[in-house]
């Protein structure tokens, strides 16, 4: 008999250890009014706070992800990630796919969960998986679909606000497909949306310019196979739909530019990814008028 574990017991056995406070010390044990906040498997310390900052626990996160489970009517599977706090990508059931372009193009929401440990709030967001390239993306232009929610004592109490917070964010997933089918009926020459993205000066240095133009045909080999791979139509001109332009960026910035950063993970490029602002500028454009 196979035993299920629930979304809350994999936060639990993955984040299973705690942030601590101590002071911190100056030359010869002088005291500090200063804390550090120190993992307790690996002793690394994480920051430095003022002796009010409270860290957040484990079962924060934990409430977290059972709010959101609640609101997705308990049908989630979860992935966690630390990188500088802790990171949970909340993955729906499927029923919520929406197919973009045939039966190769669908996207399917995330709920993306940041606690971090840099005195800011908690962060809920509302992002897409594309099963065609394998992109995990957030809309930011979209309204309704972030939120940040603030740390207090015990989270726990705050259960029935949370479920409304993620059932909003969860109602903001139509919103994104409108936005999303928007784009891809609009279409947009390839080669100059990328020379919007990555503006090149008029004056810039060879190398520069050598770097352009290997970079714009990378994206432009990775999205011709892209469209093999959906059934599209890629003439001479390189006209795309805007939804494809948005991907060529996101993708390259995610599968390639990230990866040449030695010591990053897979799930650390594609978080560094969601907050890369080339592809908030991609975004912009592509949904511009």
């Amino acid at each position: 008999m196979t035993t299920l574990i629930s979304a809350s017991d994999v936060v639990r056995n993955t984040f299973n250890f705690t942030v601590d406070k101590f002071r911190l010390s100056g030359p010869d044990n002088m005291p500090t009014q200063f804390f550090g906040l120190f993992k307790s498997d690996d002793n690394k310390c994480l920051n430095a706070v003022s002796d009010r900052y409270l860290p957040h626990t484990t079962d924060d996160v934990v409430v977290l992800t059972e709010a959101a489970e609640a609101a997705f009517d308990g049908d989630i599977s979860v992935k966690c990630h630390w990188r500088n706090g802790h990171n949970v990508i909340i993955e729906p059931s499927k029923d919520h796919r929406k197919a973009i372009y045939g039966t190769a193009d669908n996207i399917f929401p995330r709920m993306i969960i940041s606690a971090g440990y840099d005195d800011k709030p908690f962060r809920a967001s509302l992002g897409m998986f594309r099963d065609a390239c394998l992109n995990l993306m957030m809309m930011r232009q979209v309204e309704g679909t972030s939120v940040s929610i603030k740390h207090t004592k015990s989270l726990r109490p705050r259960m029935d606000e949370l479920i409304d917070v993620f059932s909003g964010l969860k109602d903001g997933w139509k919103s994104v497909t409108e936005v999303v089918a928007e784009m891809e009926s609009r279409q947009v020459s390839l080669v100059s949306f990328l020379d919007a993205v990555y503006p090149l000066a008029a004056d810039a240095e060879k190398r520069s310019v050598t770097i352009h133009k290997k970079r714009t045909e990378e994206i432009v080999r990775r999205v011709m196979a892209e469209c093999w791979k959906t059934g599209r139509t890629f003439g001479a001109d390189f006209m795309v739909s805007r939804w494809v332009a948005y991907n060529s960026v996101t993708g390259y910035v995610e599968h390639v530019q990230r990866a040449t950063r030695g010591g990053l993970s897979r799930m650390d490029q594609t978080l560094m990814a969601l907050e890369d602002t080339t592809v908030s500028r991609a975004e912009a454009l592509a949904i511009a008028a």
